[in-house]
């Protein structure tokens, strides 16, 4: 099992263990497919001067999925039109961000090889991809399982071998490693 993220002379590294790092991998992979999903882009109208500087227009509709919900919140909980404006002009952008981020965090895991752990080292900008990758991971298993502040006993509670509990324990996984990259970078 890893030891967490920690900073030598500027450069930050991390080793995991050959199942934490396809672990990893395969989230993110489920994260940049559900991400790449739902994302209707439309030339814009040629009246729409703003739109046409942009080159690229999303749906001025929320998400149906939860978690990209969670992922993509309204910009303005109280008016809808403007909400849909805002998305429209900048969830594209969003979305590419996240799936830029999750391409760098796969790149710095390298290629699947049959070793026992995987050692990355990160400078100052893939660390920052890092962080907002596991973030995003950690609001779609959140969201997925339905966490709430406050509520580690219910899932202390249930038995071992379910299911829920098991993905409960790779959510907490991930904001240690989280926690531990933060702490590396300050």
């Amino acid at each position: 099992m890893t030891s967490g993220f920690r900073s030598r002379r500027g450069v930050i590294t991390a080793t995991l263990a050959a199942e934490e790092a396809q672990l990893v991998r395969g989230l993110i992979g489920e994260l940049v497919e559900l991400v790449r999903s739902e994302t209707p882009i439309s030339a814009p109208p040629p009246e729409d001067t703003l739109a046409a500087l942009v080159g690229h227009l999303g749906s001025t509709e929320p998400p149906e999925d939860e978690v990209l919900a969670r992922l993509f919140p309204s910009a303005y909980a109280d008016d809808e039109e403007a909400a849909g404006e805002f998305r429209r002009f900048t969830e594209y952008g969003l979305r590419d961000g996240k799936v830029k981020s999750a391409e760098t965090v796969l790149e710095s895991l390298g290629d699947p090889e049959y070793s026992d752990q995987v050692t990355v080292s990160l400078n100052a900008e893939e660390a920052q991809c890092w962080l907002r990758t596991l973030t995003d991971l950690r609001l779609a298993l959140g969201t997925r399982l339905g966490v709430e502040e406050d509520d580690e006993d219910r899932w202390a509670s249930l038995p071992e071998e379910d299911r829920r509990r098991q993905v409960y324990g790779v959510y907490v996984w991930l904001g240690w490693l989280q926690e531990s990259l933060v702490s590396a970078l300050w």
